[in-house]
């Protein structure tokens, strides 16, 4: 009989095999030379996850609850003392500049991989959803009507991520953060009392 799987254990190897990933990227991601990386036995992988496609789910949830945590961390937009959305916004961007931009990285080759029909599986268009169900969760909280929310969460979530993209390929700080502003004053403007 398997010895049953250590959820603490599998999240610590999640940490070091996402910062080896986002160093080295996922395009040739081979278990093999990923655990003798990791100063482990190609066995400890597979028994924390079964393959290659569910250690690329797994690392998607890692990164998408690393970003839920430190939403979720901040005080409730539109409550007194909240931030408001644009705040949130502006609070991500700022993390992802300062201590995640390699994630941010690895999480974007991993969509263009997906997009390019390199990578298959589910996980991608799934990450994305659930982000989007989750930020449109936020803005009917806060008021959006429920036909609006998610239309709002899908846009909101692609110009944010085309503007890291922008910032990662050309560098230009000012300029896309101008525009991170403006895409902060929207996000407030849909949640501000009419």
């Amino acid at each position: 009989m398997a010895r049953p799987r250590d959820p603490q254990r599998r999240e610590e190897l999640l940490d070091a095999i996402v910062g080896y990933l986002a160093e080295h990227g996922i395009a040739q991601l081979s278990l093999r030379p990923l655990a003798k990386a990791l100063g482990h036995s190609t066995y400890v992988l597979t028994h924390h996850f079964a393959g290659k496609d569910e250690l690329i789910s797994a690392i998607l949830a890692h990164l998408d609850e690393r970003q839920r945590g430190r939403v979720g961390a901040l005080p409730d937009p539109g409550t007194s003392g909240g931030l408001g959305l644009g705040d949130v916004v502006r609070a991500s961007w700022a993390w992802h500049l300062r201590e995640d931009l390699p994630m941010v990285r690895l999480l974007h080759e991993i969509e263009g991989l997906s997009a390019a029909g390199r990578l298959s599986g589910p996980y991608v268009p799934k990450m994305l959803g659930d982000r989007a169900e989750f930020v449109a969760g936020v803005l009917r909280a806060h008021g959006v009507p429920e036909e609006a929310a998610l239309r709002k969460a899908t846009l909101l979530n692609a110009a944010y991520a085309g503007l890291q993209i922008d910032y990662l390929t050309t560098g230009d700080k000012d300029r896309v953060e101008a525009a991170l502003d403006e895409l902060a004053d929207t996000a407030d403007s849909w949640t501000r009392p009419q």
